[in-house]
């Protein structure tokens, strides 16, 4: 192949997963007030930190690479735990768990595959669903101009929301290919220019930011450890594990390269040094991105050096503020009706996990139902069990937390305890009365 052929293919695996690697950034570092000057830096940061975990995951080395064709970025797994540690431990909080959660993925990535069993489909579609959940009022609350603001709920955002949201509908409906993946990052670039004409776009963060910076090692501040917080940030990276798992068996099939599980370990391992230099460089965990997937299953291009380009030019645009001061400029309303359509999704993809496990059996039906029920419930209500004794807050405060450790000990006492018992009855003859 090439090198403007690669370039190419590079540029279009570059765009497909863009939105979702600003969209993080551009929430996260909202709902914790950043002002515009921070918000470049974490976009731009973001940006570089997705090509520097991408280009560890592409390689294979002796200890980190599984040599794939992968995109990483950060999860929305990721969003409302970040949120939440920010808002109640502060900034210091979230990169202290980052960089303990990525070191733990480091330290386990040996024989993460043995814990797996622990982490089924029911576990991680339940554990999805409540985080699509409780991003949702996220999404709303931005559609109205976002919550606080003086024109919340005005005509104007909400039509500029719906109009988004309509763009990304006809898109996606009348497109194919790869106009119909970059759906969501053309209503926001669409969505934006027709802001323009309300006076709802500034454009002086653009003007403001310098063409070339430098980053830098804890720009927002020293990292703090807080127990509470790393738990958070571990049970996410458990997660993100598994569905990266998923990820790498279907690139393998894709690809035809079969992968064993000292593949898995330097995949996880990789994810794990991604996560522990985000956390370093205060960016965020990474791990991969699946609709870069879709698009190499679309493409028919299998080859590394495509992403490898893909991943130079991520960090070769993380040195360019302008080019994040662009997407900060998005307003507020636009990005609402982008979210709603990519957190629904979130809510769906842990339906599409659970559903199958549901009908599977009765038991795995309960599982979620209290798990969703009870992770949800304190996503909206946080309060309900400040009663309870302080040591059992870290799992009783973060709907998160509490969903996730419900699914896990639930699946753990009816279908792995509770399986042996029943293979045991199974193996019993049936005595005639």
């Amino acid at each position: 192949m090439n090198n403007v052929k690669a370039t190419t293919l590079g540029i279009q695996h570059l765009l497909a997963m863009y939105a979702g690697a600003i969209l993080v950034p551009l929430i996260i570092g909202g709902a914790l007030g950043f002002d515009a000057t921070q918000m470049t830096y974490l976009v731009a940061i973001d940006i570089m930190m997705c090509g520097i975990a991408t280009l560890l995951q592409v390689m294979r080395g002796k200890a980190f690479g599984i040599g794939l064709p992968v995109v990483l970025g950060c999860t929305f797994t990721a969003v409302t735990p970040i949120i939440a540690i920010g808002s109640e431990k502060g900034i210091g909080a979230i990169y202290g768990a980052i960089i303990v959660s990525g070191l733990i993925v480091v330290l386990i990535s040996g024989f993460f595959g043995k814990l797996v069993r622990f982490f089924p489909p029911i576990v991680t579609g339940s554990v999805v669903t409540i985080i699509g959940i409780s991003l949702i009022p996220v999404a709303v609350n931005n559609m109205g101009g976002g919550q606080g603001a003086e024109d919340f709920g005005s005509a104007i955002n909400v039509s500029l929301a719906m109009i988004t949201l309509a763009l990304i509908l006809v898109i996606y409906r009348f497109t194919t290919g790869f106009t119909r993946a970059i759906s969501i990052l053309l209503g926001l670039v669409i969505g934006t220019v027709i802001a323009v004409f309300f006076g709802k776009v500034d454009f002086s963060p653009v003007s403001e930011a310098s063409w070339l910076h430098m980053v830098q090692p804890f720009y927002f501040g020293t990292p703090t450890f807080d127990f509470g917080a790393i738990l958070t940030m571990t049970l996410v990276a458990m997660v993100s594990l598994v569905e990266s798992t998923g990820v790498y068996h279907a690139l393998s099939d894709i690809t035809k390269k079969p992968i064993e599980s000292k593949d898995l370990s330097r995949g996880y391992r990789s994810e794990g040094l991604a996560s522990i230099i985000g956390g370093i460089f205060n960016a965020f965990p990474y791990t991969t991105f699946s609709q870069n997937v879709g698009l190499v299953k679309m493409s028919g291009v299998k080859e590394r050096k495509v992403i490898f380009i893909t991943g130079g030019l991520l960090v070769a645009l993380g040195f360019l503020p302008k080019v994040a001061a662009l997407t900060t400029i998005i307003p507020t309303a636009v990005l609402g009706g982008a979210m709603l359509a990519m957190f629904g999704m979130v809510v769906t993809q842990g339906i599409t996990m659970l559903a199958p496990e549901i009908m599977r059996s009765s038991e795995n039906a309960m599982i979620a139902a209290i798990a969703v029920g009870l992770g949800a419930g304190v996503v909206f209500v946080p309060n309900i069990f400040a009663v309870l004794p302080e040591w059992i807050s870290v799992l009783t405060s973060n709907g998160i937390v509490c969903g996730s450790v419900t699914a896990i000990v639930l699946n753990i006492l009816f279908n792995i305890i509770g399986s042996k018992k029943v293979d045991a009855l199974h193996t019993q003859p049936i005595e005639a009365k």
